[in-house]
């Protein structure tokens, strides 16, 4: 006779065999995902730097510049979200005096991470650029020994992130990535120069010129999220006049993440991980280690006559036995 309690089992171990891959192969995918509402500070700092001060109309060197960039991110529906975010370039000393401000608006796909053109997107308010490959995130947690099509923001322009190897940035392992951005005209500049300051005859006066900016990007990603946890931005930036024929460097700068924005970063990309292997691994292996057990108790009830039985069958049998008197 079949035991109710047994088949029960059974039917609770069969919906967490079931449910084992949907937890793994579904529902992971979709819980996989960079976050909805985040605002996050981070800054990267340059020693021995020099930059054009305009108000001043004078070249500064030896000066320490500080590159502070403020992120308010939310979401744009369930599968987009935005990042609103501002730099501020400044000397250590004066964060109340930027020497350049840059903001821009990105929209990504939240499992992705590549660039969509939605949303309101623009590059200081420029909403006419178009954007492609990835930008503030690597592929949400699925980052290939490989290279990767990344948008600049400066220059306003896609160029390749080429996979560089494997390096320990504070304990944690590591995908370096490198991107070569090459000269490029960015905009106008704002004032004239000085014909001095171009290593023009004094008598040519001041000159009108363009802006263009060359740099060498770093960045390391943790490979289990897809979050960069350390920047290093080489830039330098000069100004040419319009004919081309004479220069100036008014940007020299080799900025990286500051120790303290590096561990926090550490710390997010940890509990990031944690999320992930909590849903990829651990939810559904607990589903498979109860379906299996339910399954062997299930089963093992089912196929097995309870004592009781045997022994009253038993005990009928030997009273049929008995002769009678």
């Amino acid at each position: 006779m079949r035991q109710p309690g047994g088949l029960i089992l059974i039917g609770l171990g069969a919906f967490f065999l079931a449910l084992a891959p949907l937890v793994r192969f579904y529902v992971a995918d979709r819980a996989v995902t960079a976050p909805l509402n985040s605002h996050e500070v981070t800054r990267l700092e340059s020693e021995n730097s020099t930059y054009f001060d305009e108000s001043r109309l004078k070249l500064k060197t030896g000066v320490t510049l500080l590159a502070k960039t403020t992120v308010h991110a939310e979401a744009n529906g369930n599968d987009i979200a935005t990042w609103d975010s501002a730099t501020h370039l400044y000397e250590k000393p004066a964060p109340d005096k930027p020497i350049q401000i840059q903001s821009h608006r990105v929209a990504f796909d939240r499992r992705t991470g590549r660039l969509v053109n939605c949303c309101g997107v623009n590059v200081d308010g420029d909403r006419t650029v178009r954007m492609a490959g990835y930008g503030p995130l690597f592929p949400i947690a699925n980052v290939q020994k490989r290279d990767y099509p990344s948008y600049d923001l400066t220059t306003k322009q896609q160029a390749p992130m080429r996979f560089d190897g494997v390096e320990k940035v504070r304990g944690l392992t590591t995908y370096r990535f490198t991107q070569t951005i090459p000269l490029t005209r960015t905009s106008a500049f704002d004032v004239k120069v000085p014909a001095g300051l171009l290593g023009l005859p004094p008598n040519a006066g001041d000159q009108k010129v363009d802006r263009y900016t060359e740099a060498s990007n770093t960045v390391w990603v943790d490979p289990r999220t897809g979050i960069p946890v350390k920047h290093r931005k080489n830039v330098r930036g000069t100004v040419r006049t319009l004919d081309g024929k004479a220069s100036m460097v008014i940007t020299q700068a080799d900025l990286i993440t500051v120790g303290a924005d590096q561990r926090r970063l550490i710390d997010m990309a940890d509990d990031k991980a944690l999320q992930i292997t909590v849903v990829r691994t651990y939810v559904p292996g607990a589903a498979l280690l109860i379906a299996l057990i339910l399954l062997s108790v299930g089963t093992h009830q089912t196929l097995t006559r309870p004592a009781t039985t045997d022994t009253r069958s038993k005990q009928h049998s030997e009273e049929d036995m008995q002769p009678l008197q």
